[in-house]
């Protein structure tokens, strides 16, 4: 009887890690659950239902709602593309990483820095919508200093806790997530089945939102559609979190599908029963309500909810902004380890808790500095405006490198999940609707400003978008970082900064 040959074992994470140029530098410790919450957190239903539920009821009326369920669709299409990037290359930093090895350094380190600011801004738009829940909890009506003074609070309290390393990081989320999961999912049953004020039609009632708002019912519905895409972005963090994940190729995939998903679901849930409970639409649509979620809870519960209800808010806020910052952080190390951010040296250290240190602290900087905008309040709608642009505008690029390199037969899905033929019908499905809401974010539209706000704030999209794509091609051709992108070779390893063909 022949015996079989041992089975040889698979490599372990550090391993691949490896195979792919870099060590292990960061602790991986975090399982498929611990991912999970760093995208649902990021994600975040209240964060994101409080950013889209006033424009969305003002522009459309009760029928705002169906925009919700087409962007999500849209964004599956984009974790459809991700989930086969991330299973091939669990690196941190997946939007320059993978963009690198599919269609070479200029492009990816483009993708990249679009990226890294429109999460840094998104992080000082989500520590300055923080700072009035905590204003709240004391029932006082703070001044615009005393909100950027408590923004950069929270900012600061938030980089204390990354800079402890991935394990305190995800306890803090962890706890967060779980109290605003079960708020989240309680409350929007309970308006739905007990405090109704509306039947279902009302989710077919423009309530004549676009006739007051003088535009047409198909251009409310797009400038919906524009907003509500912000509900259903974060899900990329928990790429951010690839290397200090064990299994990462199969499970960050997985993470990001659950994320997204129960997200989305939680956030259509609590649209729609906000908008039923809700005791006068109309007052939304009119302007004199601009909380309408505030509204139905107390409304549907009773004064006594407005206190807990208040604290489950800062929660999830307070949850979102240390995972997002802790995303952000492992994005700069990402691009800071190749050399190929403005002061590598300091921005890849890692601590001794294997905390990206220099990366969080620059993040830190960045939307620090950005803080001071919100001294005037169109300023941070501007900030908002531009974080969803910039966000999107990244999706948009690496789908579409990526289909460019399927159909040039340069790229061929390897890892743990591979979608097949039908892998290239999505990819192309998810280029048509990142650049469709690229293009729909960017237009300027005075519907979606305050009234009376300055043609800045109208056009800040397409200007944001554009200044940080010049200073970015303005690093590019004087300090030509895409030099020093090696695809493929170790970091640590002798040779030569010539530039090598991209890996595909």
């Amino acid at each position: 009887m022949t015996e079989s040959p041992p089975r040889t074992p698979a490599p372990s994470d550090s391993d691949r890690l490896a195979a792919l140029g870099y060590r292990q530098e960061l602790r991986r410790s975090l399982g498929v659950l611990g991912n999970v919450s760093m995208g649902f957190a990021v994600v975040s239903p209240v964060v994101g239902l409080y950013a889209v539920s006033q424009v969305g009821m003002s522009v459309a009326g009760g029928a705002w709602v169906w925009a919700l369920p087409l962007c999500l669709l849209g964004q599956v299409l984009v974790v459809c593309v991700y989930s086969e990037l991330a299973s091939q290359w669990p690196l941190a930093g997946g939007a320059y990483q993978w963009s690198r090895r599919l269609a070479g350094p200029s492009f990816a380190w483009m993708t990249g820095w679009l990226w890294q600011f429109a999460i840094m801004f998104a992080n000082t738009t989500v520590a300055y919508l923080a700072s009035p829940w905590f204003f709240a909890l004391f029932g006082r009506t703070p001044s615009p200093a005393q909100l950027v003074l408590v923004a950069a609070g929270f900012m600061l309290l938030c980089t204390l806790v990354n800079a402890y390393g991935i394990n305190l990081l995800r306890r803090f989320v962890s706890l967060g997530i779980a109290a605003e999961a079960l708020a989240s999912v309680v409350v929007g049953l309970a308006l739905l089945l007990f405090c109704r004020e509306h039947g279902f039609a009302l989710l077919t009632d423009t309530l004549d939102a676009p006739a007051t708002a003088g535009v047409s019912t198909g251009a409310a519905f797009l400038a919906v559609i524009a907003v509500g895409g912000w509900a259903f972005i974060g899900f990329d963090a928990c790429v951010s979190t690839a290397e200090e994940t064990r299994d990462a190729g199969r499970q960050v995939p997985r993470a990001m599908w659950w994320a997204l998903l129960s997200v989305g679901l939680v956030v259509v849930l609590n649209a729609v029963s906000v908008a039923l409970a809700h005791p006068d639409p109309a007052a939304v649509v009119a302007g004199t309500d601009l909380d309408p979620v505030t509204t139905a809870v107390v409304t549907g519960f009773g004064d006594w909810a407005a206190k807990p209800f208040v604290v489950v808010v800062l929660v999830s806020f307070t949850a979102c902004l240390m995972a997002s910052q802790g995303g952000a952080a492992r994005g700069l190390y990402s691009l800071a380890r190749d050399g190929v951010f403005p002061f590598s040296a300091q921005v890849r250290k890692v601590n001794r808790h294997k905390a990206p240190i220099g990366g969080l602290v620059a993040a830190t900087l960045v939307s620090s500095a950005a803080l001071p905008l919100g001294l005037e309040s169109t300023a941070i709608g501007s900030l908002i405006t531009f974080g969803t642009a910039a966000t999107f505008a990244p999706f948009f690029l690496l789908c579409l490198a990526a289909l460019i390199a399927r159909l040039r037969g340069t790229w061929t899905p390897a890892g743990e999940v591979s979608y097949g033929r039908a892998g290239t019908l999505l990819n192309a499905l998810a280029v048509l609707w990142t650049g469709l809401e690229v293009v729909n974010i960017c237009w300027p539209r005075t519907v979606l400003a305050p009234p009376g706000a300055p043609w800045y704030q109208v056009w800040a999209a397409l200007l944001g978008v554009g200044l940080v794509v010049l200073a970015g091609l303005g690093y590019l051709l004087l300090r030509r970082p895409q030099r020093l992108m090696r695809a493929g070779v170790p970091l640590d390893s002798p040779g030569t900064d010539e530039l090598a063909p991209a890996v595909h």
